[in-house]
């Protein structure tokens, strides 16, 4: 009986996401965006011959393609600060786009894209991942584990000490995943010695470079984009997790990434993004120090709209402006930007 409940309600999921399919529908619900805006937040975009796997091009321009034939309006992210802020015309279901980190299949794949459809996207990248001095730890994780011979290691991780074991890949990745969730909520010298302390127990060295598929773009690259109409925000040097660093530290990745930033790029954009980006990954002392450089604003992880009532309600919600991971389907992303999800979210508020 629970198995044919459950089949009703997925059935039921996907004829409704079918239905946003349909020609004019997103119309009906385009009045619930009209004080608000889509951000959505991109990471990866898939490249074969550098064995990259992400959000495929054939997705990303059936979904611009989609954005533009139903006159949905593309903005800059700038340009959306600036309105959520009341300067100028309302959100009305705006739509930017954004890309986290740096890496080289945003200038070599993803930009070219965009800049096929005249769409803006704002792309946030570590400097020290750039400037060559880097790899992300995550990557480096990623890549012990790929690399071990071992089918166990025991590793310290802060105050706790673990045993991982694996007989097959996808109890591999399983450790994995669980290491680099341990690795986001310790502080950021225990994250270092975590990793090293897996490298030495697993036998394997991390090498100083990247390999091809962890590759950053280049700074020349960053310019080129920057031709086809990207424009970039700082994300860190290294990005760390700010509210795992020393005050000192957390003041040297926002200043040093924006220092950096406005030394290469031609016009860098005045906005932050918080690595990893939860709430708990930044607080009021990332903020300060945010207003104190003179950055309008900062972008964070967490799902949910741009939103002029709160953008306007405190002078420190423009640090906090929420993304939406940019989903694999188009009806979901319909979804997203159609005033499915907003409306969803107004009746949940009135019950």
């Amino acid at each position: 009986m629970a198995w044919s409940g459950l089949t009703s309600v997925s059935a039921g999921k996907q004829l409704l996401l079918k239905t946003l399919l349909l020609p004019g529908f997103p119309a009906l619900l385009r009045y619930v965006q009209r004080d608000c805006a889509t951000v959505f937040m991109l990471h990866r975009f898939q490249d074969a011959e550098r064995g990259i796997a992400g959000c495929e091009v054939s997705h990303l321009r059936r979904a611009l393609a989609y954005l533009i034939r139903n006159r949905y309006e593309l903005v800059t992210l700038e340009q959306l600060f600036e309105r959520l802020g009341g300067k100028g015309p309302q959100a009305r279901g705006a739509v930017a786009f954004t890309i986290d980190d740096g890496y080289i299949d945003q200038a070599t794949v993803a930009a070219p894209v965009f800049a096929e459809f005249g769409c803006p996207v704002t792309t946030f990248v570590s400097t020290g991942f750039l400037d060559g001095k880097l790899w992300f730890w995550w990557d480096q994780i990623e890549h012990v584990f790929e690399h071990a011979a071992c089918r166990s290691v025991q590793v310290r991780v802060g105050d706790a000490v673990i045993d991982y074991r694996w007989e097959n890949e996808e109890q591999r990745a399983q450790a994995q995943a669980e290491f680099t969730a341990r690795c986001r909520h310790v502080t950021e010298a225990e994250k270092v010695a975590a990793i090293a302390h897996l490298a030495r127990a697993s036998g394997v060295e991390i090498p100083h470079t990247p390999p091809p598929r962890c590759a950053p773009m280049s700074w020349d690259q960053v310019r080129m984009c920057e031709g086809l109409g990207m424009t970039f925000g700082p994300h860190t040097v290294a990005h760390p997790i700010l509210s795992r660093t020393t005050r000192d530290a957390m003041n040297y990745e926002i200043a040093e990434s924006w220092a950096r930033l406005r030394a290469e790029a031609r016009s860098p954009v005045p906005i932050f993004c918080y690595p990893n980006g939860s709430w708990d990954d930044f607080g009021d002392r990332e903020i300060a120090a945010l207003r104190g450089l003179g950055f309008i604003g900062a972008v964070a992880a967490e799902p949910g709209y741009a939103n002029a009532l709160t953008f306007q309600g405190s002078e420190d919600n423009r640090f906090r402006v929420q993304r939406f991971a940019f989903p694999d389907g188009l009806p979901h992303m319909i979804q997203y930007v159609g005033g499915v999800e907003r409306f969803k979210q107004i009746l949940r508020r009135s019950t």
